[in-house]
C-alpha cells in the first residue's frame, strides 16, 4: 500500500486487548489447589517478562521499562513501557531499570514515548469448591502509537498459551494529518482481526465477528472446535476412566466453555431449587 506522507508523528493510537481462557478437570479440591500453583509456575511473572518482550520484538517496537509483580495466593502482572523512536542515553530517566530484568532483556536501544505505548499482561487463575473446572484467564493489552501493529503479535500470542476461548478487540482512535493537513482516522487496511491469524489457527476454531466499521472498532471471539481430553485432565488419565464418566466430563467442560465464549449463563431447571 501507497504510503501516506504525514505532518509531524503519527498520532493515531492502535490498542490490541487479547483475552484467553484455559479450561481444565480437576475433580478434587486438592487437585484444584495442584492446578493452581502449577499454572502460577507456568506463567509467573518472569516468564510472562519473556512473552511480552517476544511481543514486543514482533511488532517492532523497543523496550524502556519493565515491572513485574508476583501475587499470593495467586496471579501476575506486567508492564512493558515501548515505542518505535530511540533516544540517547544520556536523556534516560535513571530511576527506570532501563528494561534489564534478571538479565533476562538486554536492549541494543533505549526509547521514548513511553507515555503512548505500552504492553501489559495480567493473570487471574479461578476455581470454585463445589465447580470440578478450573480456568486460567489472561488479559494482554497491546497499546502503540506511531506505524508500529499490535495485530503482527496475534500467532505468537495464541501459541504462547493453552487458547480454549479467545476474545480479541482491537480499536483505533484518534487521528493523524498528511502533510496537506487532511485527517486520516486509521492509516491501514483491515476488516476483521482474523485477517490477522494464520489460516492454519482459524482452522481450529469457531469464530465470531462483532465490528462496527465506521468506528474503527473490531471483535472477534474463538473457541475451539475439538476437544481432546488429554489436554483438560489434571493428574488424571481419561483412558481409566469409564465411558460415562468421560461423558459427563466432557459435557461439563463443553458448558464451561460455551458460557464463557457467549457471556452468558447456561440456563438450568434446577438452578431455581
Amino acid at each position: 500500500m501507497k504510503k501516506i506522507a504525514l505532518y509531524g508523528f503519527n498520532n493515531l493510537t492502535k490498542t490490541l486487548s487479547f483475552n484467553i481462557y484455559d479450561i481444565c478437570y480437576a475433580a478434587t479440591r486438592q487437585e484444584r489447589k495442584d492446578y493452581l500453583t502449577y499454572i502460577d509456575e507456568q506463567y509467573n511473572s518472569t516468564r510472562l517478562t519473556k512473552i511480552l518482550a517476544e511481543v514486543t520484538n514482533i511488532i517492532g517496537a523497543s523496550i524502556l521499562n519493565i515491572a513485574k509483580q508476583d501475587y499470593d495466593p495467586q496471579g501476575a502482572s506486567v508492564t512493558v513501557l515501548i515505542s518505535e523512536e530511540p533516544v540517547m542515553d544520556h536523556l534516560l530517566d535513571k530511576s527506570c531499570n532501563v528494561a534489564v530484568i534478571e538479565e533476562i532483556i538486554k536492549p541494543e536501544t533505549i526509547v521514548a514515548h513511553l507515555d503512548k505505548s505500552h504492553v501489559t499482561v495480567h493473570t487471574y487463575p479461578e476455581y470454585h469448591p463445589d465447580n470440578q473446572i478450573s480456568t486460567f484467564r489472561v488479559d494482554i493489552d497491546v497499546s502503540t502509537c506511531g506505524k508500529i501493529s499490535p495485530l503482527k503479535a496475534l500467532d505468537y500470542l495464541i501459541g504462547s498459551f493453552d487458547s480454549d476461548i479467545i476474545t480479541i478487540d482491537y480499536r483505533v482512535r484518534g487521528f493523524t494529518r498528511s502533510v496537506e493537513g487532511k485527517k486520516f482516522f486509521i492509516d491501514h487496511e483491515i476488516s476483521s482481526i482474523q485477517n490477522f491469524i494464520a489460516s492454519e489457527t482459524l482452522r481450529k476454531y469457531e469464530a465470531v465477528d462483532v465490528n462496527v466499521f465506521q468506528n474503527n472498532i473490531f471483535h472477534t471471539k474463538m473457541m475451539l472446535k475439538e476437544m481432546d481430553l488429554n489436554n483438560y485432565m489434571f493428574k488424571k488419565n481419561p483412558d481409566e476412566l469409564s465411558e460415562s464418566l468421560k461423558k459427563v466430563i466432557k459435557l461439563n467442560i463443553k458448558e464451561e466453555m460455551t458460557e464463557i465464549f457467549n457471556g452468558t449463563n447456561i440456563y438450568h431447571l434446577n438452578d431455581e431449587a
